[in-house]
């Protein structure tokens, strides 16, 4: 059986046309998780019924129900991050980033920037910021998600960075030549 870290690698040897594509696993061992051993099962189980009600009410088009859901989670248990995470996914979908926002620092907040919650939350503020042209702070909620395991989150910094972004394509192009030389003598 292989681990994680040896199936980036190899992914890496198989694909060499493609540098700057995220590895998985290379960065996380193992899947991301958050503790929750801080709360009362019976209430977790609560919160976690509202959060599933509050999705599937959203993946409906029902934002009113699913906001409602999720504030009851919230309202339970209070100092649990994923409900502030699904929240501010509702309210984003809504049209409201700003309470979206607010909603995903507290998320941020709560999760101490570590775990499951903390990694999605960084990447939907940063998906916000760079929506609001806010490129320097986006790229640094990407850096924190992809530290975290987000292969999403670091095929974002490389399109942040038209730098990296050039230089891929050109490699990418060398290697095709290289790999089809007849196709670029027709040319």
């Amino acid at each position: 059986m292989s681990s994680a870290h040896d199936r980036a690698v190899l992914h890496a040897i198989f694909s060499p046309t493609n540098p700057f594509e995220d590895l998985p696993g290379l960065n996380q061992e193992e899947e991301l998780t958050d503790d929750d051993s801080g709360f009362k099962e019976e209430m977790l189980q609560q919160v976690r019924a509202l959060e599933v009600q509050g999705v599937t009410a959203a993946e409906a088009g029902d934002l009113h129900t699913a906001l409602e859901r999720f504030s009851q989670a919230i309202n339970i248990l209070p100092r649990k991050a994923s409900a502030y995470n699904n929240r501010a996914q509702a309210r984003r979908l809504q049209g409201d980033t700003e309470g979206a926002i607010k909603d995903l620092e507290q998320a941020i907040s709560l999760s101490g920037g570590v775990g499951r919650t903390a990694c999605q939350a960084l990447v939907q503020r940063g998906l916000l910021l760079k929506l609001s042209c806010l490129d320097d702070q986006a790229r640094a909620d990407f850096q924190k998600a992809a530290a975290l395991g987000s292969e999403f989150a670091r095929k974002q910094i490389v399109l942040l960075n038209p730098y990296a972004a050039l230089c891929n394509r050109m490699l990418t192009e060398v290697i095709g030549k290289l790999r089809n030389p007849e196709v670029s003598d027709a040319q």
